[in-house]
């Protein structure tokens, strides 16, 4: 059960984080939002690391710890530049296939699945992919490059979850959060500060603010889900798609299909059936 609770919390979260990011990035572009998400989630996360302390890291942690901030970072990169040239009702539902990948990683690594338990996560995966058709309208063309990225996203946030969920097993929660906020910093917000291109209006600085604690929010609640089952957790957390295209219909006046609603109810059979499950 904790499972499915980890992955429901980090669903809300990252739905959050997806609609914010989805008004962001076209206001000040994808990389000065993923710099400042960065940054914003790496304050927030020093004082958990003072809390957790300094564990030991041996070779196999660091390398999961590695591979947590370049799938993490890499990701998020690529999926809003996505977002940037494309509808998040579109983007969303592509790029969560991340839990369906992460899943696959986590079964062929060792990890038991259930008959049941695979069925209801199927269910759930199929669920996604409904919520995420969307029927062309004249009125609104799509950049076909857009699902492209969000699909080569899909593949990096699925490595970045699976070794998240691992470095959360054997570390500190504080820990699992830290490395894409790392990698991020690093490799992308110093860069661009450096180069003068960093970028920040008015009107994008809440939308980075909270796009950056719901992505602390959502790994947190990832990694103490993944704990008891990476698999159960990564899928439920890919739930983020649908929350990010009820979203965008309530917030954003974006078209909600009536295939799209029937994947939204899949979802919630398929995590019903999951919880009845685990209990």
């Amino acid at each position: 059960m904790i499972a499915i609770l980890g992955g429901l919390g980090a669903a809300l979260a990252f739905g959050a984080s997806t609609l914010c990011s989805s008004r962001s990035t076209r206001m000040i572009g994808s990389a000065s939002v993923v710099a400042w998400i960065m940054i914003i989630g790496l304050i927030a996360t020093v004082p958990l690391l003072a809390v957790a302390g300094r564990p030991d890291l041996s070779g196999k942690a660091t390398l999961w710890l590695v591979l947590s901030g370049l799938g993490n970072v890499s990701g998020l990169l690529v999926v809003y530049a996505a977002l940037r040239i494309e509808r998040v009702g579109i983007v969303a539902p592509i790029t969560s296939t991340e839990g369906g990948i992460a899943a696959l990683i986590a079964g062929a690594a060792g990890e038991a699945i259930g008959g049941g338990t695979g069925i209801a996560l199927g269910a759930v995966a199929v669920g996604v992919v409904l919520a995420g058709v969307v029927r062309e309208h004249r009125e609104e063309p799509h950049d076909h490059r857009g699902a492209l990225l969000a699909l080569a996203s899909a593949g990096l946030f699925g490595m970045g979850l699976y070794a998240t969920g691992r470095v959360g097993a054997d570390l500190p929660i504080a820990w699992a959060i830290l490395p894409a906020r790392a990698v991020g910093v690093l490799v992308v917000t110093l860069p661009l500060a450096l180069a003068s291109r960093l970028q920040l209006t008015r009107q994008a600085l809440p939308l980075v603010v909270c796009s950056g604690l719901a992505e602390v929010a959502g790994f947190a609640s990832y990694a103490v889900g993944a704990r008891h089952g990476i698999a159960v957790s990564a899928v439920i957390t890919a739930q983020f798609a649908a929350v990010a295209v009820v979203g965008g219909y309530v917030l954003f006046g974006e078209r909600l299909a009536r295939v799209q609603v029937a994947g939204v109810a899949i979802i919630i059979a398929g995590v019903a059936a999951l919880a009845a499950l685990q209990a």
